[in-house]
């Protein structure tokens, strides 16, 4: 019997959406060596969500509350999970490999001494070892591993592992943890959220991207257009050129030293496809190319490419899109 820890993450006493593809994966895990699937919430004090967990297949919901662990910590995140971890003797700890669970999940691994598998596409078990796939040399490759130590840390890559409802009737229990007043030494001051309405590039279902193709900051009106026309289903990223120039922000690239996304779909709009942007958006599962060079290397990963001028290419675009959500 595999017994599966699922680190989870809320912000602001909100569970987020990655949570329940985290208990997801988990699930099919725990269901591959017949075993549980027991989820947990760190934060400062009743969490919204957490009782709908059950639904997404875990057996038993803990919660852990202090009044720092309202906001990530990394010291005292750290210690609750490792404490956790070394009393229950779990088989599996599965993270998110968000911006929170990248930072976590080796702070677990290190204090564990066990190896980490991160951002991790697929897993399973197989002859009694566990399993898991990740991209490797910048998305170019899939590597198959196997975690021979226990308990296996694997971080799941968001927007890969889809929800998937597999009710159960969990357990809840809420637990008093001890941790140092402000959390440890690191104190994170504050956390500054996109604007109203906006989604995470690595969270949401269809990301529309830009490069410098574009030309100049102010057309990434142009993209925001053609996002909104989705029904605010869409984020708009960027590429490294043009956060480096200033046009967007650091939280809107996609890439290797930006941000890793797997939606739905990807649009990739004057975007010529460096490898370090195309190892961060590769494993979406559609991507459509706009740009005027038709030997541009974004055209190699592409499901679908549009050869052409993008001004007059994405207005109808998203007039079309309009039409198709009236």
């Amino acid at each position: 019997m595999t017994a599966v820890l699922a680190v989870l993450e809320q912000r602001d006493g909100a569970l987020r959406k990655v949570s329940h593809e985290v208990v997801t994966g988990a699930r099919r895990l725990a269901d591959a060596g017949s075993g549980t699937v027991e989820a947990l919430v760190l934060g400062g004090g009743t969490v919204s969500g957490a009782d709908q967990l059950g639904r997404f297949g875990a057996d038993r919901v803990t919660t852990a509350t202090h009044a720092a662990l309202g906001r990530y910590t990394p010291e005292g995140y750290t210690r609750v999970v490792v404490e956790r971890v070394r009393a229950r003797q779990y088989d599996a700890v599965v993270f998110p490999a968000s911006a929170t669970g990248r930072d976590l999940a080796p702070r677990v691994a290190a204090r564990l001494g066990v190896p980490l598998a991160a951002d991790v596409t697929d897993l399973g078990i197989e002859g009694g070892a566990i399993w898991a796939t990740r991209p490797v040399y910048a998305g170019k490759a899939l590597l198959k591993v196997k975690l021979l130590a226990r308990p296996a840390l694997l971080s799941l890559r968001p927007n890969v592992f889809t929800p998937v409802e597999r009710p159960r009737a969990a357990a809840a229990e809420t637990a008093k943890v001890d941790v140092p007043e402000r959390g440890g030494r690191v104190v994170v001051r504050e956390i500054k959220a996109a604007a109203a309405g906006a989604l995470d590039v690595a969270e949401a279902p269809i990301v529309v991207s830009g490069g410098r193709g574009l030309k100049e900051p102010a057309n990434f009106r142009l993209l925001e257009e053609l996002a909104r026309a989705f029904g605010g289903k869409a984020a708009v990223g960027a590429s490294r050129a043009v956060v480096d120039a200033g046009w967007r922000p650091h939280a809107d690239q996609v890439g290797q030293t930006g941000k890793t996304v797997s939606p739905t779909l990807y649009v990739a709009v004057g975007i010529s496809g460096a490898i370090q942007h195309l190892a961060g958006m590769r494993t979406s599962k559609v991507i459509v190319a706009i740009n005027r060079d038709k030997d541009a290397p974004i055209f190699k990963v592409a499901d679908y490419g549009i050869v052409g001028d993008l001004f007059e290419i994405v207005p109808r675009l998203t007039e079309e899109i309009r039409k198709l959500h009236a």
